[in-house]
């Protein structure tokens, strides 16, 4: 996938070394709470099936990633659908992307958008083959496989689906890291724990897929054809949803599609979300800037790290921008340690086991993880302090939140620096070799 590479290449050294905290599950039905259980099986699965149709395959629907081929069609249509006149527009922003630009002065504090109720797609939102909405609703499955369902339903409807026009306007590849190819990952993600996310993410949807298929499009395939509901559309409609569903919080935590406001693009320069609003009944964002016309409006896509946006979304910003960045720091006791088998007795009393990893910002370090480094370097004499230590690297201590050990805190403060020149270490020549790699391209680049 060329977008890979110009994304990576882009932005190499901004990537996190480690995984982010977000954990992605996925649940069949609301009876079969998760499909972990199904990871070993289907891991392998995942791996060689998506190298192989992520490359062959085109789906029918949907357009280029960067295209305005359907933006004019899909603001006629959203206007004859209820959408209010608009201050902002579609329009190509940098590095060729699609946003939502203004179109004439917004002022800060002001909101706009204003998309009504009926133009959201959620779970509950009617089938244009009812009798499909039917099984599955009948097989209690739950929202998300169910709106990556009705998303490929709808889809290979094309002309005959309400929602046509705003599909056709859906980029075919998004940009999530669920459209990378396995060498893709392995290339450019070997150095991160983030690759094990992506085929862990790949590897759970592959299991809901193999779910769904066997529990109910096996036994209707007059509803759900193999060659429409498969792993190519399945991926595509869940690469939609991850990288578009909004919560809305005022909607009672309605999970959903919001068609037009999921053009916005992110800024870490900004704070606002969207919202349904109850006095409007629409969901709108409240600027906290202000706008001239022509200039890319934008909403917060949260306060995520740099790997959290690569998984979802497939880019991350320009390096040192995201104060939200983190990195997860692995720690573990020693198993020499003179004292370990009580150190490890009062982690797992506290949930914790004898190897855990803590989030580094760009602002520092949390307290747990300083309480973890304490326990780790505390010596016999203060075996009384074991406990409320480990209390504090749970976070489960709600009395000594400025707990320090000024007698051994240099010794901490040590194991941290050790453990993160550790880690990097174990990337120094899968660096080495990426620069010499990305050096070789550029040469190519200007041969050609």
């Amino acid at each position: 996938m060329a977008e890979a590479s110009r994304t990576f290449h882009a932005t190499l050294f901004s990537l996190p070394t480690f995984s982010p905290r977000f954990h992605f599950k996925l649940s069949y039905s609301h009876s079969h709470p998760s499909l972990h259980l199904k990871r070993a099986r289907s891991v392998q699965r995942s791996i060689s099936e998506t190298k192989t149709m992520s490359l062959n395959t085109t789906l029918p629907w949907g357009c280029d990633i960067d295209s305005l081929e359907n933006a004019e069609a899909l603001q006629n249509w959203l206007s004859d659908s209820g959408l209010p006149p608009q201050k902002v527009g579609i329009n190509k922003v940098e590095m060729g992307k699609r946003g939502l630009v203004a179109l004439k002065k917004i002022n800060r504090g002001e909101k706009i958008l204003f998309v009504p109720p009926s133009l959201l797609i959620s779970s509950d939102s009617d089938w244009s083959s009812p009798v499909a909405g039917h099984v599955l609703k009948q097989q209690n499955v739950a929202d998300l496989p169910l709106l990556a369902t009705y998303l490929i339903s709808e889809a290979n409807l094309q002309k005959s689906s309400r929602w046509s026009n705003y599909i056709s306007s859906l980029p075919r590849e998004p940009y999530s890291l669920l459209h990378w190819t396995r060498s893709e990952l392995d290339r450019y993600l070997k150095a991160s724990q983030i690759r094990l996310r992506a085929i862990e993410r790949i590897a759970d949807i592959t299991g809901t897929f193999d779910d769904l298929r066997r529990r109910i499009f096996s036994k209707h395939p007059h509803l759900f054809p193999k060659e429409v509901f498969n792993l190519v559309t399945f991926r595509w409609s869940f690469g939609i949803l991850l990288s578009r569903l909004v919560y809305l919080y005022s909607m009672d935590g309605k999970v959903a599609l919001v068609p037009w406001a999921d053009m916005l693009n992110h800024s870490r320069e900004v704070e606002t979300y969207l919202n349904y609003d109850k006095s409007s009944q629409a969901v709108v964002f409240t600027t906290d800037r202000a706008y001239q016309p022509g200039e890319q409006v934008f909403i917060s896509y949260g306060k995520k790290s740099n790997a959290e946006l690569l998984l979802s979304y497939g880019f991350v910003p320009k390096q040192g921008t995201n104060l939200n960045d983190s990195v997860e720091l692995p720690l573990s006791l020693k198993i020499s340690d003179k004292c370990y088998k009580q150190k490890l007795k009062a982690l797992m009393k506290h949930g914790l086991s004898v190897s855990q990893c803590y989030p580094i910002q760009i602002s520092g370090w949390p307290l747990e993880l300083m309480a973890y480094a304490y326990l780790t370097v505390s010596p016999p004499s203060m075996s009384k302090q074991f406990e409320e230590m480990a209390a504090m690297a749970s976070n489960e201590s709600i009395i000594r939140k400025d707990l320090r050990y000024p007698e051994i805190e240099e010794k901490a403060v040590q194991f941290i620096l050790d453990s993160c020149e550790s880690s990097i270490s174990k990337y120094s020549k899968f660096l080495k070799k990426l620069k010499r790699r990305l050096r070789d391209m550029r040469s190519g680049e200007l041969r050609a």
